[in-house]
């Protein structure tokens, strides 16, 4: 049985940290006969104007410009979109017959059952749940916390079912280190559970973010023993020195391009995350 001492969660934003851009700027908006800037100058202006959440303003801008332009919004349809969501190098890879191989989640899986330890992934992001569950990768990840919308009896998107912003994403956190994974369950995501006694130690945690919208979870994993990275797009001008900003001010450990690739500065920081936990559990054990 794998204890909590020996279980590690790896917690992922979605945008900017294992795709490139915003989710819904690939297909869904132009779809709307928008351009994207257009788009979020419109949900900003909205939420002004209303003293409303950006992401609530974005889903129903969604929702309203899908309406006036005859754009369906099943669950489906969303998850298609997630199909074509192009992915940083290395989460997927392939052999010359388009085989799939040694892939970032079933390489890093490997490398900690091999040490012994238990790795899992989730996703905790304020992008599209739906969206997200129709990538190629979200086979690998136990829990999707990500916004979403509830469905009619017709199967059409109606009204908002989850939303995450900057403040409320550290909540799947805490939910993923009490093991209080449905988001419709509170039984005990307030409820006091002795340190020893969580699903995941804190000290367990590696949380991998791109941006301000992370800076929360950057600080509550950094602050409680976790490790933080800050990834940041390759070659891209100023993106790593923003990064380095977050080490400076104590929010992350690590910083490393977005590049999940065999032996790139991620994969190296992972792994070795893995070996102190392994190492650290093995010294417990000698413990009189």
């Amino acid at each position: 049985m794998v204890s909590s001492r020996t279980r590690l969660a790896i917690v992922y934003d979605f945008d900017g940290t294992l795709a490139p851009g915003n989710m819904q700027e690939r297909d869904f908006i132009p779809a709307l006969q928008m351009k994207s800037r257009d788009f979020w100058r419109r949900v900003k202006s909205e939420a002004e104007k209303h003293d409303a959440d950006e992401i609530l303003s974005y889903m129903h801008l969604m929702l309203d410009r899908a309406q006036a332009h005859q754009v369906t919004v099943r669950e489906d349809d969303f998850k298609n979109y997630g199909k074509n969501l192009p992915l940083f190098n290395g989460l997927v890879s392939y052999c010359e017959d388009s085989e799939r191989k040694d892939g970032w989640f079933d390489r890093i899986n490997n490398y900690a059952s091999a040490s012994g330890v238990k790795a899992e992934h989730f996703i905790v992001s304020s992008g599209m749940r739906e969206m997200v569950k129709g990538s190629e990768i979200a086979k690998y990840f136990k829990m999707i916390y990500a916004s979403g919308f509830m469905y009619d009896h017709h199967g059409v998107a109606s009204w908002p079912a989850l939303a995450l912003n900057y403040t409320t994403k550290t909540q799947y956190l805490f939910r993923i280190n009490k093991g209080s994974l449905m988001v419709y369950d509170h039984s005990m995501i307030n409820r006091h559970i002795p340190k020893k006694d969580r699903e995941v130690p804190f000290e367990n945690m590696i949380f991998i973010g791109d941006g301000e919208t992370d800076v929360p979870c950057f600080r509550l994993v950094t602050e409680q023993g976790g490790s933080a990275i800050a990834v940041y797009k390759p070659n891209t001008k100023g993106a790593r020195s923003r990064c380095e900003e977050y080490v400076n001010q104590g929010r992350v450990k690590f910083i490393a391009p977005a590049d999940y690739r065999d032996g790139r500065a991620v994969d190296r920081i992972v792994k070795s995350i893995i070996d102190k936990l392994a190492i650290d559990h093995h010294l417990d054990s000698l413990r009189p």
